[in-house]
C-alpha cells in the first residue's frame, strides 16, 4: 500500500503542474470580482485590446478553487452589434402619368403594413432629380411625405456612384404616389417599398491622438493618416465635411498591419479595409469588419478636383462583451496574452437560447503580469516537457510492475 500512495502522489503532483501550466501560457490575467450567479458578462477594457491577439482567440477564464485546482470557464465573444430587419412590403404599380411637372407613379399597398423606405433603379446610368412623395388611404386627399428628395447617379471612367434610396418617417397609407420632376422621362426599372428597422447597438468612440493631412498634387490624393491613442477594434469611420459644395470622391480607407525597420529606414505594410464614396448627398459613414488597429490611412481621390476641407472624423468600434457561464466556487481570473492559442470551443455557443436575458457585470480587478519564472522556480521536476514524459512513462511503468507483484501474490 505504500507503494500504491506514492504512485498516487507522483499522479497528483503531475496534474497539479499541468493546471499551474496552462495558465502559465498567458502573460495577464484579471481577476473577476462580483460573481454571484452561473451567468455574468465581462465588458472588455480599451486597454486589454494591445495585449491580445488580432483575432480574440487568446483569452481564457481559469478559476482556483478550494481543493487548489484549476478549473476552465466556459465564456462567448459578444459583439454589440446593430440588428437590422428589412422587410420587404408587396405592392401594385397602378399607373404611371406626366404633366408639366413631372413624371407620376401611382402604388399601391394591398395591406395594412407600415412603411418607411423606398428603393428604386432606374436604367439611366446618369441622372439628378428631386422627387415629393405622398400618401391617401382614398387618392382623393394626398398627405406630403417627403418633399424635394434627391436622388442620383453618376457612372463614368472615374465614378460609378448611385444614390437611389428614399428614406421617410413610417407610414401607413393604402396609396403611395412618387413624383420625380424630371423633364426626360425616367425609365424605372425596379421599385420596391420595405420597412427598415434598426437596434443601433453600443459603440465605443475612440479617442483620436492627432490626424496628418498630405495633399499629394500630382497624383490628386489627399491622404489621411490617423493614429488612435491604443490598439481598439475598429469597425467605422464618420466624415464630415465643411465645403457646401456638391462633391462626389472615391475614398479607401487601410490600417497600419506591421512595419518593420530597415537599413533605409521604417517600411510600413498597411492592408484594406473598405472603399466608398465621400459625397455631399447621404452621410458619410464606412462600416467594415471589426478589425483591432491604432493608426489608419484614409486617402480621398480628387482627381481634377479642388481638395476638401474635412471638419470632423470619429473612429468607432462594437462594445466587446464575454457571456460567462461559471459551474462551481473558485476565485476566476481572465487570461490573456499567447501567441500560440487556438480558438476555444465551449457547448454554451451551441445553446444561446439558454443564456439569460439580464446578465451583471463583472469587475475587473488590476493587471497583473504572470511571473512565468516564479511558477517554474516552484516546480523545478517539471520545468521541461521531457521531464513530464519522463515522470509519466516512470508511473506507467511502476503501475505495470506494481500490478504484476500483485497477481504473484495472488
Amino acid at each position: 500500500m505504500k507503494l500504491k500512495n506514492k504512485i498516487n502522489i507522483l499522479i497528483l503532483l503531475f496534474f497539479c503542474s499541468f493546471s499551474y501550466a496552462q495558465i502559465n501560457q498567458y502573460s495577464y490575467k484579471r481577476e473577476l470580482q462580483g460573481i454571484t450567479k452561473p451567468w455574468h458578462k465581462i465588458i472588455l477594457p480599451e486597454e486589454i485590446f494591445g495585449k491580445v491577439s488580432p483575432n480574440l482567440v487568446d483569452m481564457r477564464i481559469y478559476g482556483i478553487n478550494s481543493s487548489n485546482d484549476t478549473i476552465e470557464a466556459s465564456y462567448m465573444l459578444q459583439l454589440k452589434k446593430e440588428k437590422i430587419v428589412d422587410t420587404n412590403v408587396n405592392f401594385k404599380l397602378l399607373n404611371s402619368s406626366h404633366n408639366e411637372k413631372g413624371y407620376y407613379f401611382t402604388l399601391e399597398v394591398p395591406t395594412e403594413d407600415a412603411i418607411n423606405e423606398l428603393k428604386l433603379d432606374f436604367n439611366q446610368p446618369n441622372f439628378d432629380w428631386k422627387i415629393n412623395l405622398e400618401g391617401s388611404q382614398n387618392q382623393q386627399e394626398w398627405y406630403k411625405i417627403v418633399n424635394d428628395y434627391r436622388i442620383l447617379s453618376i457612372k463614368n471612367s472615374e465614378t460609378n456612384f448611385q444614390f437611389t434610396k428614399v428614406t421617410f418617417p413610417t407610414s401607413k397609407y393604402r396609396f403611395f404616389r412618387l413624383l420625380i420632376k424630371s423633364d426626360e422621362k425616367p425609365d424605372l426599372s425596379i421599385a420596391k417599398i420595405a420597412h427598415y428597422e434598426t437596434n443601433n447597438g453600443s459603440f465605443n468612440n475612440y479617442t483620436i491622438e492627432n490626424i496628418k493631412t498630405i495633399q499629394q498634387k500630382e497624383q490628386q490624393i489627399t491622404q489621411l493618416e490617423i493614429n488612435l491613442k491604443s490598439p481598439v477594434p475598429v469597425s467605422s469611420i464618420k466624415m464630415n465635411v465643411k465645403d457646401n459644395f456638391d462633391f462626389y470622391r472615391p475614398i479607401t480607407i487601410e490600417y497600419l498591419a506591421d512595419s518593420l525597420k530597415t537599413e533605409q529606414g521604417w517600411k510600413y505594410q498597411y492592408e484594406f479595409l473598405t472603399s466608398g464614396t465621400l459625397n455631399s448627398i447621404e452621410k458619410n459613414e464606412f462600416k467594415f469588419e471589426s478589425t483591432i488597429l491604432q493608426k489608419l490611412k484614409i486617402s480621398i481621390y480628387n482627381h481634377d478636383n479642388k481638395p476638401l476641407t474635412i471638419d470632423t472624423i470619429s473612429v468607432n468600434g462594437y462594445v466587446h462583451e464575454l457571456i460567462v457561464r461559471f459551474t462551481e466556487p473558485a476565485t476566476y481570473f481572465l487570461t490573456y496574452g499567447n501567441k500560440n492559442a487556438i480558438k476555444s470551443s465551449y457547448d454554451i455557443e451551441r445553446f444561446t437560447s439558454k443564456i439569460p436575458n439580464t446578465l451583471t457585470v463583472l469587475n475587473l480587478g488590476q493587471v497583473q503580469l504572470i511571473d512565468k519564472k516564479e511558477i517554474l522556480k516552484k516546480e523545478p521536476l517539471f520545468k521541461n516537457k521531457n521531464w513530464l514524459w519522463a515522470v509519466m512513462t516512470v508511473i506507467i511503468l511502476l503501475l505495470g510492475w506494481f500490478s504484476v507483484k500483485m497477481m504473484q501474490k495472488k
